[in-house]
């Protein structure tokens, strides 16, 4: 049932999506829909909390502890946009939909976004530690880092969409390849005048 209610609300919004229309997608009938979770803004509310457990899934998955610290950054990233690529209907529901609707799915949204920021932060610390254990940047600029990331995901995700002849990986080497270029020059002082 969720599987074809994300579909519904991707392809028709969730104010034009019916309940019917998302019960006879599921092969289901109606008052199913309404025993099983009462109502339609609850079962948007569903497919948000299980769009987002899907996307922070994919990106853990993609992190293994026995790696570089920097290659699970580049994973996570990676496996952020292949996630997105693979499962269009739930970028649409999480991103597109679900953010534009007001209370209460855009605190739902913020939720799912906060651990996702959480996520990207770790990573972002533990990539940016030199061999000894030493910091490179701070955790507050861990989370700045990881904010830019996340508002240059939801951008990119868009133009990944548009543009589909390119791969998700194609797109993460250049945004990897930019990112580090701004943590070397951080790294090495190499910074404008403040």
């Amino acid at each position: 049932m969720i599987d074809a209610a994300v579909r519904v609300f991707s392809h028709s919004g969730y104010h034009t999506a019916s309940v019917e229309e998302i019960a006879e997608a599921a092969g289901i009938s109606k008052p199913m829909v309404y025993i099983y979770l009462g109502s339609k803004q609850r079962l948007f509310t569903a497919c948000i909390h299980r769009e987002a457990d899907r996307l922070v899934a994919a990106v853990r998955a993609a992190v293994h502890a026995d790696e570089p610290p920097e290659l699970g950054l580049w994973a996570g990233m990676r496996a952020f946009f292949r996630f997105v690529a693979d499962n269009r209907d739930s970028w649409a529901v999480l991103y597109q939909q679900a953010r534009t609707q007001g209370e209460p799915f855009a605190q739902e949204v913020g939720a799912a976004r906060c651990r996702v920021i959480e996520e990207i932060t770790a990573m972002v610390v533990a990539g940016t530690r030199l061999p000894g254990g030493e910091r490179i940047v701070d955790e507050r600029d861990a989370e700045v880092l990881a904010r830019i990331a996340i508002g240059a995901a939801d951008s990119l995700t868009d133009w990944l969409l548009e543009h589909p002849e390119e791969s998700p990986e194609s797109l993460i080497d250049r945004v990897t390849n930019l990112a580090l270029v701004g943590l070397e020059r951080y790294n090495t002082g190499d910074l404008p005048p403040a």
